[in-house]
């Protein structure tokens, strides 16, 4: 019998080559509600993974906790499995106006402002989207009509530096802010620049689709919960684009 991931709890055969990657185990769950015949297959920590089908194909959603350490864990295990095709669905604050709440942020790259990826590659080697999966993202948030954003996305460690106050260098963070918001980068969130770097060394394929659920640049992270129903439906149309090629 192959033995478990340490992490995950998973083996050869318990997930389809594609996954969507939320944070959130109850996300998780919600996810494969969109699946056909979903079962749930492990739960350890905060890795929650169901596997299914939709539209005949063999998916699986896996959920990777908050932040880059834990999503490293799972993008790594999860490729020892056999997967090698991942979404990232999940949520991000604005950091341009007209990136609205309730709009879908499609990550092209993301800004390293972590540690995990340091600790892979120097950060002279860019995060970027897989892109075979940006269009496929692209493409599927045009045929289903959401409204969307294409560009750049920040990746931090830290939720709470973003609300004013919270840090001792916060004149820094500030003018970094600023900074990232004159740069056009369209969102922040905490996952996708380490399964971007991990996705190009290990040579599969990741993208990354996120809900926005508040504005950062006017200082509101959170301004209200938001379905990410546009942003699930979107992935898993993704993937049959992906598929059909």
């Amino acid at each position: 019998m192959t033995e478990k991931q340490y992490h995950i709890d998973l083996a050869p055969g318990d997930v389809g080559r594609y996954v969507l990657l939320p944070g959130d185990p109850g996300r998780a769950e919600k996810i494969s509600r969109y699946f056909d015949n979903p079962r749930e297959v492990a739960f350890k920590r905060e890795f929650r993974t169901f596997t299914g089908t939709f539209e005949g194909i063999k998916v699986s959603v896996t959920s990777t906790g908050i932040g880059c350490p834990s999503a490293a864990i799972a993008l790594e295990e999860l490729i020892k499995v056999g997967a090698d095709t991942f979404i990232r669905v999940g949520t991000a604050g604005s950091l341009q106006k007209e990136v609205e709440t309730g709009h879908l942020a499609i990550a092209t790259a993301a800004i390293r402002e972590e540690g995990t990826t340091r600790q892979y590659i120097p950060l002279s080697y860019p995060a970027v989207s897989d892109l075979d999966v940006l269009f496929a993202l692209r493409q599927a948030a045009e045929e289903l009509g959401y409204p969307y954003h294409l560009g750049i996305t920040h990746c931090k460690d830290a939720f709470y530096t973003e609300v004013e106050g919270h840090a001792a260098q916060q004149e820094f963070n500030e003018a970094l802010w600023k900074t990232w918001l004159r740069a056009n980068v369209i969102s922040t969130s905490m996952e996708e620049s380490a399964l971007f770097v991990i996705g190009s060394l290990r040579k599969v394929r990741v993208g990354a689709v996120a809900t926005i659920i508040g504005q950062t640049w006017a200082g509101k992270p959170i301004g209200k919960s938001v379905d990410p129903e546009n942003a699930i439906k979107t992935a898993l149309r993704a993937f049959t684009l992906l598929e059909g090629r």
